[in-house]
């Protein structure tokens, strides 16, 4: 058998490992890549193709936020609409719930740092949603 076996513990615990949500402290928005620990996303920080990223972003960081902000708003509202569409419901309960699918928009590249400045957003602009906050 050889290192790189397929059924050894070692692969299993990998593949177990690269399937699930990680934690969200080591997620690269702009490379839209997920490491594994801090090892992993300080190499990946210091990456050719990460320094090219952080580039376009310092040229135009504004128009880049406003994006991601457009489309996690909508993303969110979407999610809202398609599972909580006539209850009253916490908006950190939707939260939780809208970032448990692996490929959802990251809330940490928005212009909101938190889901609380969202809802407050969302008030100020009379979405068609106002969200309790827990």
């Amino acid at each position: 058998m050889g290192k790189n076996d397929f059924l050894t513990p070692k692969a299993i615990a990998n593949r177990i490992k690269a399937k699930g949500l990680q934690k969200l402290r080591w997620y690269c928005q702009m490379c839209q890549k997920h490491c594994r620990d801090e090892n992993g996303f300080k190499c990946h920080c210091m990456s050719e193709s990460h320094q090219r990223q952080m580039q376009i972003f310092g040229e135009n960081s504004n128009r880049i936020v406003d994006g991601y902000s457009e489309e996690f708003e909508q993303s969110f509202l979407d999610f809202m609409k398609r599972s909580h569409r006539f209850s009253r419901i916490a908006a950190t309960v939707v939260y939780n719930e809208y970032i448990n699918d692996r490929h959802h928009v990251h809330m940490n590249l928005t212009e909101w740092a938190t889901i609380t400045e969202f809802v407050k957003h969302l008030g100020r602009t009379d979405s068609f949603i106002i969200a309790d906050i827990v």
